[in-house]
């Protein structure tokens, strides 16, 4: 992956390249931070002629950093693809910590806010015919992206979530951890 910034005010250039894609970038982007699981998290598949990529790996803190992308145009207020995603994380990591018994049957899923705490991700696709809204091209549109997009990251993410144990029980244990201060804030 490469990034280009071009500042015509001053004439300058600076590329940014991530031989391992979106992963590399992941993980360029949480370098200064302590990261929960060492390795960027790498979800790929293709879905109906649509490419969906998605790369995420969650740190210490308690903010999120989302970028989307579709046919490489940067997608800064996210659209279809996006909302697909956040809604796939979500119930992956609930299914997960249920199948687990990591929330009890009495206790309430985790909610987005829960599992967005901390994370990091990119999700990018290519799709044949990407419907933008304005002239900005800053969100995408295309209502089928979303269950395209949900499909492969709940599918591709549950099955890394059981073939990585350790790194699963730490991303929840953060999930957890957020949502108990959710709901001692609402009590106080």
């Amino acid at each position: 992956m490469q990034i280009s910034i071009n500042d015509e005010r001053a004439d300058q250039r600076k590329t940014f390249y991530f031989e391992g894609g979106i992963a590399s970038f992941v993980h360029r982007l949480n370098r200064n931070r302590a990261v929960i699981h060492h390795y960027p998290i790498y979800l790929s598949a293709t879905v109906n002629s649509t490419v969906v990529e998605a790369a995420l790996q969650y740190n210490d803190s308690f903010t999120e950093s989302a970028f989307s992308f579709a046919n490489c145009v940067n997608t800064r207020d996210g659209g279809s693809h996006l909302t697909g995603f956040r809604s796939a994380l979500t119930r992956a990591l609930n299914d997960y910590a249920r199948k687990n018994k990591l929330i009890k049957d009495t206790e309430p899923n985790l909610i987005g806010e829960d599992v967005r705490q901390g994370l990091v991700s990119i999700i990018n696709i290519k799709l044949p015919e990407p419907q933008f809204e304005g002239q900005t091209k800053a969100k995408l549109g295309n209502p089928e992206v979303r269950s395209q997009v949900e499909s492969v990251v709940a599918d591709n993410l549950s099955l890394y979530l059981e073939q990585h144990p350790d790194e699963a029980r730490a991303i929840l244990e953060k999930c957890l951890t957020s949502a108990k201060a959710r709901e001692a804030a609402r009590k106080a």
